[in-house]
């Protein structure tokens, strides 16, 4: 009897001892999305809660300060690589990132254009042996624990301007979700709710800069945001953001974050609360 009794105590040690690592692997891991502050462009790194790692676009033509910020995050390799659109200020900086780390899988509209930004870009996908994944509405992406589903583009467009090309991305983790918009645009945001894709989002990476061409009242009434990360440079020769797409986010009480103002946007979440380095701004 006495032995049975010490083996009892021994194993209520040991569940003490090991209840602690229980409880923390328990608790859900966090999702991060950072909107890397690359001026007039955009770049968005995106660590899945179970370690992937996400890059949409590659901001300007000189990528080393993508290549920089992802090597201070500690990144290793790429699991998923998105082009929105063969426009240099997104995917300028892509080539850099393609030599720096061992990419997995490359994704992009069915478009393209003769822009040097562009061709050194597809170069790079050849000289890693990749083949480009078609970027479009309801393809979805591998990455474990969240859904991350193209919402666009919904149909083909014009080539000679490629920014409704672009490829939007919904990515949802528990009950928060973000839509990557590119630079879709007015026509592209109209077709997509044509379509019924489902849109709604806490957070919108507003299209375009914040160009008035993006962001229509029509997208704003499907997404719903709570939050909006504009990615822009300062003092742009294009007026970025202007105020009728700021006057908009505003009608429907959307906090607003912008790269030019207050650097890299990072927000976190667990699948149930959200939450940012930075306050919106006023």
């Amino acid at each position: 009897m006495r032995k049975i009794k010490m083996l009892m105590v021994a194993v209520i040690v040991f569940m003490i001892a090991i209840l602690p690592g229980i409880v923390t692997d328990a608790a859900p891991k966090n999702m991060y999305v950072h909107f890397i502050n690359v001026g007039q462009g955009d770049s968005i790194y995106i660590k899945a809660p179970n370690g992937e790692d996400i890059l949409i676009d590659g901001g300007n033509k000189d990528g080393s300060d993508v290549v920089a910020y992802l090597k201070k995050q500690k990144v290793k390799d790429i699991e998923i690589m998105i082009a929105t659109h063969p426009d240099a200020d997104h995917i300028g900086g892509l080539d850099e990132v393609l030599k720096a780390f061992p990419v997995k899988s490359v994704y992009a509209p069915k478009v393209g254009n003769t822009t040097q930004a562009y061709k050194d870009f597809l170069v790079a996908v050849k000289n890693k042996k990749l083949t480009i994944k078609v970027a479009k509405a309801d393809v979805v992406l591998p990455i474990k624990g969240v859904t991350a589903k193209f919402v666009g583009p919904v149909k083909s467009y014009s080539t000679s301007d490629t920014n409704d090309w672009s490829a939007v991305l919904k990515v949802t983790y528990g009950k928060k979700s973000f839509l990557f918009t590119g630079d879709a645009e007015t026509r592209a945001e109209a077709d997509m709710v044509k379509a019924k894709k489902d849109l709604r989002a806490d957070v919108l990476k507003v299209g375009h800069h914040g160009a008035k061409t993006s962001t229509s009242t029509t997208l704003l009434k499907a997404v719903k945001p709570t939050y909006a990360v504009i990615s822009v440079g300062k003092n742009n020769s294009y007026g970025h953001p202007t105020s009728e797409v700021l006057n908009r986010l505003k009608s429907y009480k959307v906090n607003i974050f912008r790269t030019d103002k207050q650097g890299t946007i990072i927000a976190t979440t667990n699948g149930t609360t959200l939450t940012f380095n930075v306050k919106p701004l006023k």
